[in-house]
């Protein structure tokens, strides 16, 4: 063999290799799949066959309560039952194009799943012959333990998974064949499903995060519960009255739009011991934070937070936004900050 043709010889041999290993990958997130994706159909199959199925045919809740606690689970078993088939054969490409099609299910799924446990909550509190029957079907071996509760989430668990599997197949597939590119629009449908879900979720946070703080606050003077207001953070805070006071120690609330500063209330207060009462509310876009000294993080230090009210020029929220944030994110060392009016 002469030395010219050594190099082409590797070089070939490089890239065989690649492949072969592409496809050793590609084949063992294949085998996963499909292995996963029968365990998730026995899963949803226990849920049909021991309480839609039989809730059905017994009568025991009306349609509409069971539509709303299930939504569309019926549908999301067909679809992966159908791509289990399709896996099965080896048939990737047609698998995933008739796949892509029921996608939106698990939006609506997702959009429906905090009403469907509400609901299921109340029928078990109030209906005495679901509640026997949900609990006697819990007990069969098949569930091993689970509750309905725990299976209902099930669609949206497995589309977490369904990211993560289309995504290594498409890394360890040809970029100039047919199935690539097939691969490519379900990751990118696959993608879209799950973001949309996730702001159903970051939503229904946030609003809870709302909730949760209102009920803290004495009264119902200060609104916290406000249309497009997020909640970022919150913590202790030891603020320099402009007097030469002594430290006051406050609770700040950080939200989108505005600072809320609260005191806790007197601890023998009959009705509000547990709750802290208002002192301000800063709006964030005519906050002006300057650091005096000192760290924003975990070090400690000195924070202004200044507000304009005689024409001076205002800064934009985000800025003070992100450095409140650090302040209230610091752990172990209360920061000082000196919260004043600027005349």
């Amino acid at each position: 063999m002469s030395a010219s043709s050594l190099p082409l010889v590797v070089g070939a041999n490089t890239v065989e290799d690649q492949r072969a290993r592409w496809e050793r990958k590609r084949s063992r997130t294949a085998k996963e799949l499909l292995e996963t994706e029968h365990r998730y159909l026995e899963q949803l199959d226990l849920v049909l066959t021991y309480f839609v199925t039989i809730l059905k045919a017994k009568g025991t809740l009306k349609p509409a309560v069971l539509e709303t606690i299930f939504g569309p689970l019926e549908s999301l078993y067909s679809a992966s039952h159908v791509l289990s088939l399709h896996l099965e054969k080896g048939n990737l490409g047609p698998g995933l194009e008739n796949f892509c099609q029921s996608l939106d299910l698990y939006g609506h799924y997702a959009e429906n799943l905090e009403h469907a446990n509400k609901t299921l909550k109340e029928q078990v509190r109030k209906n005495k012959s679901f509640r026997r029957f949900k609990k006697l079907q819990e007990t069969r071996p098949q569930f091993q333990g689970r509750q309905l509760e725990d299976l209902l989430p099930l669609p949206l668990q497995r589309l977490h998974q369904y990211k993560h599997f289309f995504r290594d197949l498409l890394e360890n597939t040809s970029p100039d064949t047919a199935e690539y590119q097939k691969l490519a629009k379900t990751m990118k449908s696959v993608c879209e499903v799950s973001h949309w879900v996730q702001d159903i979720f970051d939503k229904r946070e946030n609003s809870l995060q709302l909730l949760r703080v209102q009920k803290l606050l004495k009264g119902q003077k200060t609104q916290v519960l406000t249309a497009g207001r997020w909640y970022i953070r919150e913590g202790w805070l030891l603020v320099v009255p402009a007097k030469g006071e002594e430290l006051k120690r406050r609770m700040f609330f950080l939200f989108s739009d505005i600072l809320i500063a609260a005191k806790p209330c007197h601890p023998l207060h009959l009705l509000n011991s547990s709750k802290l009462s208002c002192q301000a509310v800063y709006p964030l876009h005519q906050c002006s934070v300057d650091k005096v000294f000192g760290h924003s993080w975990s070090q400690g230090g000195l924070l202004s937070v200044s507000l304009p009210t005689c024409g001076r020029q205002k800064c934009q929220w985000s800025q003070p936004c992100k450095q409140v944030s650090s302040c209230l994110s610091s752990r172990g060392t209360e920061m000082m900050t000196v919260v004043t009016e600027m005349q």
